[in-house]
């Protein structure tokens, strides 16, 4: 497994424990690093992605429930939700990762810890996303 797959998986594990215990200090996150095995290559993209999730959940929340039908964020099934919020943040900051990328990575991780429809699940919402992002970067401006 590469090391970015790690972080991916890592950084949706870290996210969901953090949203079950009601703790989204450094401290949480320090202590995960330290109960669970991490390869040093895979951390530095770990941290970026579990502190820009935490930086811009709003946002990335707002999106989300935007392109769900009838789904609130809150609602959905824990696992869905964080693998969501790790795809979306790199679609929107990381750039030199091409979304469909972070959406195959995202469909892959939530078949890997989530229902038997999650797959289907996150594809449909983050492709919706991907399309209007797209969408609006080649439409001119006024």
């Amino acid at each position: 497994m590469g090391n970015r797959r790690r972080s991916r998986e890592l950084a949706m594990q870290v996210l969901f424990q953090m949203e079950i215990n009601d703790d989204d200090s450094s401290e949480a996150v320090e202590l995960f690093c330290r109960n669970f095995r991490m390869p040093k290559r895979a951390k530095p993209f770990f941290l970026r992605l579990v502190g820009g999730v935490k930086e811009s959940q709003d946002e990335i929340d707002r999106l989300i429930e935007g392109f769900s039908n009838n789904w609130k964020v809150s609602r959905m099934c824990g696992v869905d939700r964080n693998v969501m919020r790790v795809a979306v943040y790199e679609i929107l900051y990381c750039d030199d990762i091409p979304p469909k990328v972070s959406i195959n990575e995202a469909i892959d991780i939530g078949k890997k810890f989530g229902t038997e429809d999650s797959g289907a699940f996150i594809n449909g919402i983050l492709d919706s996303i991907r399309i209007s992002l797209e969408g609006e970067k080649s439409s001119p401006t006024r």
